[in-house]
Order: C-alpha cells, then structure tokens, then sequence
C-alpha cells in the first residue's frame, strides 16, 4: 500500500505527510490538507467540498507550496 499511496501522492503533486515535521518548513499545502480530511468516511466527509474546505480552515484559496522532491522531503535534526 505504501508504494500505492506514493504514487498517489506523485500524481496528486502532494508531499508526504510527516507527523515529525519541524514547525520551521512552509505549511503544508491546500490539497495535501483537504485529502487528508477527505480521507475519513461519513456523511461530512463525503459532503465536503475543497472551497468549503478552504473557507472552513481559513487557508488562502490560492496558497500552494510546491512538493518537495527527493531528499528535501526530510529534514535532519543536525541542520535544525
């Protein structure tokens, strides 16, 4: 499932969701977060739309950070 889920994540051009990521990184972008609330089940999740989403979260509608690529994805303690 793993290399699935990259794969969708390459198509997607969404970055991998880290639960250590430092606060120092730029946020995480618009559809990385949406997908990620869309990824429960029931009827709000089913129902909720991505400018929903965005007006919700109070998150800009056209904010994007582009994936990080390769190794930039990780950040090591030492450069911190």
């Amino acid at each position: 499932f793993q290399k699935i889920s990259q794969h969708v994540r390459e198509l997607l051009g969404i970055e991998e969701p880290h639960f250590n990521r430092s606060i120092a990184l730029p946020y995480r972008d618009n559809m990385g977060l949406f997908l990620e609330r869309k990824s429960r089940t029931g009827k709000k999740a089913d129902a909720l739309t991505f400018s929903q989403f965005i007006q919700k979260a109070g998150l800009e509608p056209y904010t994007t950070v582009p994936p990080l690529q390769g190794s930039q994805t990780r950040v090591e303690v030492d450069a911190l």
